[in-house]
């Protein structure tokens, strides 16, 4: 699929993606961010998912690459994100 010039993207779609979130290490923290990653992408492959918790351990940084279909499936995914009050950032 060969994007629209008109798009306001610098991505050509479908591509990987990595998406990075941080909040506390607590809760089952990663299970959480995949369950709404997964909402949004359906399935994740194998060996998608990495964890890097914070020297301390206090938190723990989620790291999940996906085929992204469109800018709008990228949007949605980040508001859903950004919007929860466990997660403190999202790259």
């Amino acid at each position: 699929m060969v994007n629209d010039p008109s798009d306001d993207t610098l991505f050509e779609f479908p591509c990987d993606f990595p998406i990075k979130v941080m909040g506390l290490a607590r809760e089952n923290f990663d299970a959480f961010v995949v369950e709404i990653v997964m909402r949004h992408v359906g399935d994740i492959r194998e060996g998608a998912i990495a964890l890097r918790p914070s020297k301390n351990g206090k938190y723990l940084a989620v790291t999940i690459t996906f085929e992204a279909r469109d800018q709008r499936q990228l949007d949605d995914l980040y508001r859903e994100l950004s919007a929860h009050e466990r997660i403190l950032m999202v790259l």
